[in-house]
């Protein structure tokens, strides 16, 4: 005969008051715990970004034509600003800045306009045509640059563009690079269909959706493609080596390249040239972070 299953014992109740005391402490203290520790990392991150720059600083503020030191030099003394003055007299400095600025402000609204039509143009077609084009996309990316360099040249060469900014331009026109191509795509296919169909239902065409609500929504990949630009631009040296010929058209990283040519054992001066160059990028780094945060507007408009 089976035997009668014993009744369940009643699991214990922890009153409410011993619960908070037991778990309410250790929530917010794993919870700080984990915050300290993740800006700590971020911390050591940004100290191996940091250190060199200050390293490069310090070593622009060293005596003209003083070897480099030995050991690090936080802060050389003395102090000598001369560096930079005599930058600016050996070189023309102001205008090789001049023509960077003037290249990079071209190139990256050209980048942007060109670079996100080609993306919201993938994003809106059917899967089978939009993972060729992903596909073609990443093979681009894969080309060595060093093999398009006699192509290109000799393409320019016969549009008679050599020597011109025009020459330096060619790649914003076809979106700079296929990565910036593939940064849209991805914020383009996060926008929801039914916001994309419902603007086609409103009578907008296709550039009206890009420019009304697609473009605006992938701020961040805007701020993201613009500073790349930037910095692509603005630290290219082989182009306009390449394509240059002209003193008077030469870029900062040209003419570094001469003022080392100039004085190759002078490395203060070598230093404050590169502190020059760097400058603007660290600025643009700084003012834009913010825009990088608002990532909830694409989140909001999906309902998430």
């Amino acid at each position: 005969m089976m035997k009668p299953s014993e009744p369940q014992r009643a699991a214990p109740e922890c009153s409410p008051r011993r619960t908070q005391v037991a778990a309410g402490p250790r929530s917010p203290f794993r919870l700080r715990l984990r915050a300290v520790g993740f800006h700590l990392i971020a911390l050591g991150v940004a100290l191996t970004f940091l250190v060199p720059g200050a390293w490069v600083v310090a070593a622009s503020l060293r005596q003209p034509g003083t070897p480099p030191p030995r050991r690090i030099e936080w802060l050389p003394n003395p102090v000598s600003w001369s560096n930079y003055t005599e930058l600016f007299e050996l070189l023309p400095m102001g205008r090789y800045l001049a023509n960077s600025l003037f290249v990079a402000a071209l190139a990256v609204p050209l980048t942007l306009v060109v670079a996100s039509w080609a993306a919201f143009a993938m994003a809106q077609l059917p899967a089978r045509w939009r993972y060729v084009l992903l596909g073609l996309a990443v093979a681009l990316r894969m080309v060595p640059l060093p093999a398009l360099w006699l192509t290109r040249f000799l393409v320019l060469s016969e549009l008679r563009l050599i020597d011109t900014f025009a020459a330096l331009l060619a790649p914003a026109w076809m979106g700079t690079s296929p990565f910036f191509v593939l940064i849209y795509y991805w914020s383009f296919r996060r926008l929801p269909p039914a916001l994309i169909e419902a603007a086609r239902l409103d009578g907008l065409g296709p550039l009206g959706i890009w420019a009304r609500i697609a473009w605006p929504l992938a701020r961040p990949a805007t701020v993201a493609v613009s500073v790349l630009t930037f910095v692509h631009y603005w630290s290219d040296f082989i182009s306009p080596l390449l394509y240059l010929k002209s003193e008077a058209r030469y870029t900062v990283p040209v003419g570094l390249r001469v003022l080392q040519q100039l004085d190759a054992t002078n490395w203060p001066l070598l230093m404050a040239g590169v502190v020059v160059m760097v400058l603007p990028v660290m600025v643009l780094f700084v003012f834009v972070q913010r825009a990088f945060w608002v990532g909830e507007r694409i989140a909001g408009v999906q309902g998430n």
